[in-house]
C-alpha cells in the first residue's frame, strides 16, 4: 500500500445505497479504497415509507470492521457520516429511539404546505430560513406529525437529522451539525440559530432542538460497545459536512483564486442540486421569487442552488424495464440514447408527476403526449428525451444563478456519480455553453474525507484540500458545439416551464 500518514473513513449514504470507505493520504495524494458497500431504500410499513436506520447502523458497522480488519488500526483517525437531507427520528425519555425515521417521498406531507401556509405566509417563512419550497422539507413533515397528533412526537425529547442519528449511535452524543439542519426549513441562515419563532407560530415543539455545530466539530471517541464491535478503540468521530451535498461541494477542485467567482457546481446523481458558493446567504424577494435556497457549505459559505430532479428518472425506468424482464445496463441505456435522434421531446424534471410515479417510463409518454411533442417510442428515445431535458434544465439554473451571482459563471463543474455519464456531461456543456470539468466521481465521500483531514490539521484549509484533490483524481473536459441547435431547443423547452 506505501507509506501514508493517517487513513480517515467516511461512511457515505444516499437514498439508494451506501458505502463505507477509507480516505488514505500519503502527504500528497488521496487515494480511496471501499470497503463495504450496502443497498438502502424506504420500506413501505403498511401505507408508509420509512428508512430501516437499523439495519443501515449494521451495514455501517460491518463496514467500519472490514477496514478495521484489512489496514493499520493504528492509522485509523477519524470517521464521519453524511447523508441526504430533510429526514429525521426522534428520541424519547432515556435516548429511546421513536420509530424509524419517515422517508421524504412519503405521502403524508401531500397538501401539508397548502395548510402551514394559512397560519405563516410564504414570504415570512423564506425570510426567516431562505429555504426552496418543497413539500417534503422537514417543516412540513414535522408539521404532518403534528397534524396527525402522534403520540411520538409528544414524547419527544431530541430531533436528530439522519447523520446526527448516527453519530449519536457511534458516540452518545447528540448534536445537529450545521449543513444539514439548514435544510430544514427552520433554521436561520443569518443568525445561525433555529428559526423557533417560526415553530411556535405553527405550535411545534422547539425544545427538541438541540445544539447547532459547525462541520469538522469533533464528537470524541466511539462509544466503548461500538469500539469493540468494529475494532476501532482510538477512532475520532468528526463531523464532515454531513448533508451529502456540502461534502460533495467540498470536493470541487476549483483553483486557487477561482473560490466563489467564476463557477458553478452540479452535484449529480438521484438529484442534481445546482448552485454556486457564496460568502454570505442570499434571503431576497428574488430568490425566493426563482425558488432557490439558501444552504449551509464548510468553510463558513452558504450554498445558494436549487434542487433539480435527476438521474432518478433514468433510474426508475430502469427499474421498471427490469420489472417486465428488460434488464438494461447503465451503459446500454446511454449507447442507445446516442443512437436516437436528438431534440425530439424534453420533460420539466421537476414537475411534480415524477416524484414518485409508479411507471415512469409510461408518465414520460403521457407528458410528451399531454404537452403535444413527439412521444419517445423506445428505451434509447426516451432516455435521451430526459438526458437533454436534464442539460436544459441546466441551463435554466444557470442562468438564474448569474441573476442572482450579479455575473457571468465561466464554467461549470459536474461532481458526483453523474460524471459517470458521459453522455450527459457532454449535453450539458452544449445545452449551456459552457466549459463543463467533470470530476471527481466520488465527489462526496472525497469532500468528507477531506473536511475531517481539514479538522485534524491534516491540511491547512479547504483551498489546500481542493489542490489534493485536483491533483489525485482525474477531471474531464467537455467543451461546447453547435449552440444554434440548442438555443432554438431552449425556447422549447422554457414554453413547457411555463
Amino acid at each position: 500500500m506505501g507509506k501514508f500518514k493517517r487513513v480517515y473513513l467516511a461512511v457515505d449514504l444516499g437514498a439508494s445505497g451506501g458505502r463505507v470507505l477509507a480516505g488514505i493520504y500519503d502527504g500528497t495524494n488521496l487515494t480511496i479504497r471501499e470497503f463495504h458497500r450496502f443497498s438502502n431504500g424506504p420500506v413501505q410499513v403498511g401505507n408508509r415509507l420509512h428508512w430501516d436506520l437499523l439495519r443501515l447502523w449494521n451495514h455501517i458497522q460491518e463496514g467500519l470492521l472490514a477496514a478495521s480488519a484489512q489496514l493499520s488500526r493504528e492509522s485509523i483517525a477519524a470517521v464521519g457520516v453524511d447523508t441526504w437531507g430533510l429526514d429525521f427520528g426522534l428520541l424519547g425519555p432515556n435516548d429511546e429511539l421513536l420509530g424509524n425515521p419517515y422517508c421524504y417521498r412519503d405521502g403524508r406531507t401531500m397538501g401539508v404546505m397548502d395548510e402551514v401556509f394559512k397560519q405563516v405566509s410564504a414570504e415570512e417563512i423564506f425570510g426567516e430560513t431562505g429555504l426552496q419550497f418543497m413539500p417534503f422539507n422537514s417543516l412540513f413533515q414535522l408539521f404532518a406529525w403534528k397534524q396527525s397528533g402522534s403520540p411520538l412526537l409528544a414524547a419527544a425529547e431530541n430531533l436528530l437529522l439522519m447523520p446526527d442519528l448516527f453519530h449519536w449511535l457511534m458516540t452518545g452524543e447528540k448534536a445537529n451539525e450545521m449543513t444539514n439542519a439548514t435544510t430544514t426549513q427552520f433554521y436561520n441562515p443569518r443568525t445561525g440559530r433555529w428559526a423557533c419563532s417560526l415553530l411556535e407560530k405553527l405550535g411545534l415543539p422547539t425544545h427538541i432542538l438541540g445544539n447547532i455545530v459547525p462541520p469538522g466539530t469533533s464528537l470524541g471517541r466511539l462509544r466503548r460497545n461500538v469500539a469493540e464491535a468494529t475494532g476501532l478503540p482510538d477512532t475520532q468521530v468528526i463531523l464532515p459536512g454531513t448533508h451529502d451535498t456540502a461534502s460533495a461541494v467540498m470536493a470541487v477542485p476549483a483553483r486557487k483564486g477561482a473560490a466563489q467567482t467564476d463557477w458553478c457546481y452540479i452535484s449529480s446523481g438521484t438529484w442534481s442540486l445546482m448552485g454556486i458558493e457564496s460568502p454570505q446567504p442570499i434571503v431576497t424577494d428574488l430568490c425566493r421569487e426563482l425558488n432557490f435556497t439558501n444552504e449551509g457549505g464548510v468553510g463558513n459559505t452558504t450554498r445558494i442552488l436549487k434542487n433539480i430532479t435527476g438521474l432518478w428518472l433514468v433510474q426508475e425506468c430502469r427499474r421498471i424495464w427490469k420489472q417486465s424482464g428488460k434488464d438494461v445496463s447503465w451503459d446500454e441505456l446511454v449507447a442507445l440514447a446516442k443512437k436516437a435522434e436528438p431534440l425530439q421531446s424534453f420533460i420539466a424534471p421537476n414537475d411534480d408527476r415524477f416524484v414518485a410515479p409508479d411507471d415512469m417510463p409510461e408518465t414520460i409518454r403521457d407528458y410528451c403526449r399531454q404537452t403535444g411533442q413527439t412521444v419517445p417510442g423506445d428505451q434509447g428515445a426516451l432516455v435521451r428525451c430526459v438526458l437533454e431535458s436534464l442539460a436544459l434544465m441546466y441551463r435554466q439554473v444557470l442562468g438564474l444563478l448569474e441573476q442572482l451571482a450579479g455575473r457571468r459563471l465561466d464554467t461549470v463543474h459536474i461532481v458526483g456519480g453523474g460524471t459517470q455519464n458521459r453522455m450527459l456531461c457532454q449535453l450539458t456543456a452544449e445545452a449551456c455553453n459552457r466549459l463543463v470539468l467533470a470530476g471527481p466521481a466520488e465527489a462526496t465521500a472525497i469532500g468528507n474525507i477531506m473536511m475531517q483531514m481539514v479538522a485534524s490539521g491534516e491540511v491547512d484549509s479547504i483551498e489546500d484540500a481542493r489542490t489534493v484533490i485536483r491533483d489525485s483524481f482525474p477531471v474531464e473536459e467537455y467543451l461546447p458545439a453547435d449552440p444554434a441547435s440548442w438555443d432554438a431547443a431552449f425556447g422549447r423547452f422554457q414554453q413547457l416551464l411555463g
